[in-house]
């Protein structure tokens, strides 16, 4: 799989909904709602640009089923096909909630690059 992305500034105010963009198309399986996921990722804060977590770092993949994860992740992983990399730009309503809900990215526009190494 590719190397580690680097996600550029995104000019302008955090958008208010769900932004897909795909950046490589792959040519496998496609991912499905509520289906099992390989993938390898990295998220930063929209409006600092500071990384907040890379599987790259890690030195390995993780695996997981999109039922569990954030809102943004359920919606914009489906539809993408194994080899793909994709960009998500998720505002607060569909990450970590509002601001003051408890979690560390609460309040926060996220923005993912994920690379879909499998689908289960």
């Amino acid at each position: 799989m590719a190397d580690k992305p680097e996600i550029d500034f995104i000019e302008g105010p955090p958008p208010v909904e769900l932004v897909i963009t795909d950046l490589i198309v792959g040519e496998g399986t496609e991912a499905v709602a509520g289906g099992r996921v390989e993938v390898h990722y990295l998220g930063v804060d929209f409006e600092t640009g500071d990384q907040f977590d890379a599987s790259w770092d890690r030195g390995e993949s993780i695996t997981f089923p999109l039922a569990g994860l954030i809102a943004g992740w359920q919606e914009g992983i489906p539809g993408m096909r194994v080899g793909g990399r994709r960009q998500l730009v998720i505002p607060p309503s569909l990450a970590y909630g509002e601001a003051g809900s408890g979690h560390r990215l609460a309040g926060r526009t996220l923005v993912f690059v994920i690379d879909l190494i499998n689908v289960f």
